[in-house]
């Protein structure tokens, strides 16, 4: 066997052509690979977005806290199961989603922000992050969160707006101009904007639904691919905000109550599945779906305790939403691969720093709250 036909594949006395295609081939892959290495380390251009950038953006705003998440950076691990209701198999053939299947799941309650010692606010936005693991192996893991709508819809829109609501040293809010200055280049921000103030705050984590706010693709075991959006919604009847919090109050009450409430009783959520159309937008988070969407009840999610964040468990899981089983695929929505990227740089940044106690067990000058 010649050389050529070791590089390539081609049998001796294939066309120059044919060879020059073929090692062209071969360096297109090389080339690409090496293009994604130089991205992720923002070789390419001084100006360009990476997601080092993004998370030094971050840092910028919150300040930096070495060993913690630098956004959701105030959390609790959860774990508990999924049962399988069966009618997700029509979609996807994921075996998450199989008749009578139960999965085991690990995950992380939080608020958003960079800030990890930051008093508990009913109106922060809450995420729960799930890892679901599967028998032969494979793992779903995911993100969501408790509003409507995403309130970017592009990478560089999100990073512009981070720094827009950077707080004014002086006020400690946002600078109005530089909030107008974003919405008006990002109408569909404003409008997004709109939607998440229109939202219901509810009580606590227990009763709040979380959205994957990003469209993902289902594809069912004969090939078909369908948009999908999910969401989880509980079981609990939803109880509004009261904000009747008194301003010495556990500045951990929203992680509190949910622990005393998993000490009582399990709690459960209903995966629900929103099949979309043609037309309905998967490039964009920040665009609700009409309401009148076919739905599939999936199964059911049930949480069973809350622990600290502590070495070996949620805290050291990076929650990529691109980390996903055959069956379940990512749509065309530019978010999930810059989540994917600012989530690992994240995690290799605090892998490599001075691990310290769970902002929610112990606060500075507050004691415990688990």
């Amino acid at each position: 066997m010649s050389l050529l036909t070791d590089l390539t594949g081609a049998p001796p006395g294939t066309t120059t052509r044919a060879l020059i295609l073929r090692l062209s081939a071969i360096g297109a892959v090389l080339a690409g690979t090496a293009g994604a290495f130089a991205y992720a380390g923002g070789w390419l251009s001084p100006g360009a977005l990476t997601p080092s950038r993004v998370i030094n953006r971050f840092e910028d705003v919150n300040g930096r806290h070495p060993g913690f998440r630098r956004n959701h950076a105030k959390g609790m691990c959860v774990a508990g199961t999924f049962a399988a209701s069966g009618a997700g198999a029509r979609v996807s053939r994921a075996g998450v989603f199989v008749q009578g299947r139960v999965t085991p799941v690990e995950g992380r309650v939080a608020l958003a922000g960079g800030q990890p010692y930051a008093a508990d606010a009913e109106t922060t936005v809450r995420s729960l992050a799930l890892r679901f693991r599967l028998p032969d192996g494979e793992e779903w893991r995911t993100g969501m969160n408790d509003i409507p709508v995403f309130p970017v819809r592009t990478p560089e829109a999100f990073a512009e707006q981070l720094l827009a609501a950077k707080p004014d040293p002086a006020t400690g809010r946002p600078e109005p101009e530089r909030l107008r200055a974003f919405y008006a280049a990002h109408p569909e921000s404003a409008a997004a904007a709109a939607l998440i103030r229109a939202r219901t705050v509810t009580a606590g984590f227990a009763d709040g639904t979380y959205r994957s706010l990003n469209a993902f693709r289902f594809v069912a075991a004969d090939g078909r691919a369908t948009p999908v959006r999910f969401a989880y919604l509980p079981e609990r009847d939803a109880a509004p905000a009261t904000d009747a919090r008194s301003p010495g109050a556990d500045r951990n009450f929203l992680f509190d109550d949910l622990a005393a409430a998993l000490r009582r009783e399990p709690l459960r959520w209903r995966l629900v599945v929103t099949l979309g159309q043609p037309g309905d937008p998967t490039d964009d988070a920040t665009t609700p779906w009409p309401v009148d969407r076919e739905t599939i009840d999936a199964g059911t999610l049930t949480l069973t305790g809350a622990t600290p964040e502590a070495p070996g468990n949620c805290r050291d899981i990076n929650f990529d939403p691109l980390v996903l089983p055959d069956g379940i695929a990512p749509s065309d929505d530019p978010l999930l691969s810059a989540r994917s990227a600012a989530y690992s740089q994240s995690f290799t940044r605090r892998a490599g720093e001075a691990t310290l106690p769970s902002a929610v067990t112990r606060t500075p000058n507050h004691g415990a709250a688990l």
